[in-house]
């Protein structure tokens, strides 16, 4: 079942990148207490993820936490040292948070997996953005499979 506005964020390891290396986070301490912009690519350093999802992220952060969030994270079934080499690559400095789901145990928990088996990526979490309010479910945009367009920067920033 897929995870819907108004539901509780699932309870599940992430691996946050740090300027110290990869830190174990549990979904539930990362999501308390704050308003978190998450938003999730099939795969780190792939096309329309590189070019275009994470980039609008980076430019938009100011605008995205100017409405009210703390913080602004990037979600993808990668491991944390491919999360953490995009992230330097792209320069994502403290503009967004990345956040490994190497197992796919988050993108499975909220039922946003997708199979990237014929291109040779096996099952990957889909792309969307949504808002976390205190571990709820706030907002939620899932693209339609090949699409980018609701899970945006531009897309949830207008609905912030």
């Amino acid at each position: 079942m897929t995870i819907s506005v108004g539901d509780r964020i699932p309870s599940v390891t992430l691996t946050k990148v740090t300027p110290d290396g990869p830190e174990q986070i549990g979904s539930e301490d990362y999501f308390a207490g704050r308003r978190v912009a998450l938003f999730s690519v099939p795969g780190a350093f792939t096309p329309t993820c590189s070019a275009r999802h994470l980039p609008g992220f980076i430019e938009k952060a100011e605008d995205i936490k100017g409405k009210g969030v703390d913080e602004i994270a990037c979600t993808a079934v990668n491991d944390a040292f491919v999360m953490g080499a995009w992230g330097n690559n792209a320069e994502v400095g403290d503009k967004v948070t990345m956040l490994a789901d190497g197992n796919g145990d988050f993108a499975k928990a909220v039922g946003l997996t997708m199979d990237g088996s014929k291109f040779g990526m096996g099952t990957r979490g889909q792309r969307y953005s949504m808002v976390v309010n205190d571990g709820v479910v706030e907002q939620l945009n899932v693209e339609e499979p090949g699409a980018f367009n609701v899970s945006s920067a531009d897309y949830l920033t207008e609905r912030l």
